[in-house]
């Protein structure tokens, strides 16, 4: 009988460890469900363009920066899988949407740009310009968030279209022509008056 009971143990503690070891595959291998810390305040006001949670065209653009169809270097889908479901240990399983709706889209946007610290997660702010790092997110977001849009005034998840006016952010500005470091470039004024004359107030100005 002992020797029985003996080889019984044996084998649960080998049932449990297979257990575990496909736990650590899939959402278990993320650890525990919580809150990720806030972003930096570089990051902290920055928000989705406006219309882009909805926009098929934004999210299919997306959806090309995160398989590598886009641009070569960038390949999401390498770690997180083309279908969402991880394919490297320890990368962020986008499906989990308990997970996920902790994430404001500030957040999100700031690991994408900065990468995550002591994990594989890279920073691609240098491969990836703005507005293709919010398409990249738009994408990544129908995984476990489909249909939904961050409402900054209600610091939550909300049906996309139901999100208050001012919650929506301004599109990413390219650069105007003749203008400099993004600023757009300086009007003509009407009737010839003198260009040293006091600048016009842009629409969408303002610091990102």
């Amino acid at each position: 009988m002992r020797h029985m009971d003996w080889v019984k143990a044996v084998l649960f503690a080998g049932v449990a460890g297979v257990g575990l070891t496909i736990a650590g595959c899939g959402e278990g291998g993320e650890g525990p469900i919580v809150a990720p810390p806030p972003p930096p305040a570089e990051y902290a006001d920055k928000h989705m363009p406006a219309g882009w949670w909805n926009d098929e065209k934004i999210i299919e653009e997306g959806r090309e920066i995160f398989i590598g169809k886009k641009n070569i270097d960038v390949n999401c889908a390498s770690c997180h899988g083309k279908d969402g479901k991880p394919v490297k240990a320890g990368a962020r399983d986008f499906r989990v949407t308990e997970r996920m709706k902790l994430y404001s889209d500030s957040v999100w946007f700031w690991r994408i740009s900065e990468g995550v610290p002591n994990t594989k997660m890279k920073p691609w702010k240098s491969k990836l310009p703005e507005e293709d790092r919010w398409k990249v997110m738009a994408y990544e977001r129908t995984f476990g968030l489909k249909g939904q849009e961050w409402d900054p005034t209600k610091n939550a998840w909300v049906p996309v279209g139901s999100a208050a006016p001012a919650a929506a952010g301004a599109a990413p500005a390219a650069p105007a022509e003749g203008g400099k470091d993004g600023a757009a470039a300086p009007a003509a004024p009407a009737g010839g008056a003198p260009a040293g004359g006091a600048p016009k107030a842009t629409a969408g100005g303002g610091k990102k």
